[in-house]
């Protein structure tokens, strides 16, 4: 099942990935065929998390590989804060969604910061358009309002075609402008917070090459980057 998995990947992606890459999509195709939307990865990890202590500021931070990353190198992620990781390489909104009670719900945070989308232009989990990526979100707030979690929605991040790898063949930086311009907007119309990443990231269209590792995945230098941006957001979220 391997040796078929990984000539089906390295079909498909062969232009734009390197052999490392090409064996952590084997790996993903392997957890999703074991567990589509990822609730094994975090599933025992939330039952020995405690309620929060009266007063604490709890926020979890649901997202894709840029978020799983935040903390896999020296750029910490937010030590001594009631942060909670709970991110997935390669995913996409629709399994965010299905593991959104378990991974954030149940974890009665006060904030939850949702970034999500650029695995879905890039169509990991099938063909996505942007209304599809805006639905699931959408319902994403709805299930975070009726349990009174604050909500703020990530920009999704910029990429570039600083490497051998040619990003913008999996992601159309258009779509990226797109989707982006919509989470604003939705933001804006619902009363929730908008955390825009991608000004602080990008140069004209691009992820600035000092920020990145392939052209879409971030170093230690975006994350520290980042960490007072999405604090200033919770602070925002947990004025409203």
């Amino acid at each position: 099942m391997k040796v078929l998995v990984f000539l089906v990947a390295a079909c498909c992606f062969a232009q734009t990935e390197t052999p490392a890459d090409l064996e952590r999509i084997v790996q993903s195709q392997r957890r999703l065929l074991r567990d589509w939307a990822g609730l094994t990865c975090y599933g025992s990890a939330d039952t020995e998390i405690p309620p929060p202590k009266p007063g604490e500021n709890r926020v979890v931070f649901l997202g894709d590989d840029i978020t799983e990353h935040w903390g896999a190198g020296k750029a910490s992620f937010f030590p001594g804060k009631p942060y909670i990781n709970r991110g997935i390489s390669r995913q996409t909104s629709p399994q965010m969604l299905v593991r959104f009670r378990q991974d954030v719900i149940s974890l009665k945070p006060k904030v939850v910061i949702i970034q999500a989308g650029t695995n879905d232009l890039a169509g990991y989990s099938g063909p996505a358009t942007e209304k599809v990526v805006a639905e699931n979100i959408e319902s994403m707030v709805d299930l975070a309002r009726a349990h009174n979690i604050r909500v703020v929605l990530a920009s999704v991040t910029p990429i570039c075609d600083c490497y051998e790898i040619k990003q913008t063949a999996r992601r159309a930086q258009g779509r990226i402008i797109g989707l982006n311009g919509w989470l604003k907007e939705y933001a804006a119309a619902n009363n929730l917070v908008y955390l825009n990443y991608y000004s602080a990231l990008a140069e004209g269209r691009n992820l600035k090459k000092e920020f990145t590792t392939d052209g879409l995945l971030l170093n230690d230098a975006a994350y520290e980057l980042m960490a007072p941006l999405a604090e200033q957001a919770i602070a925002d979220a947990l004025a409203r």
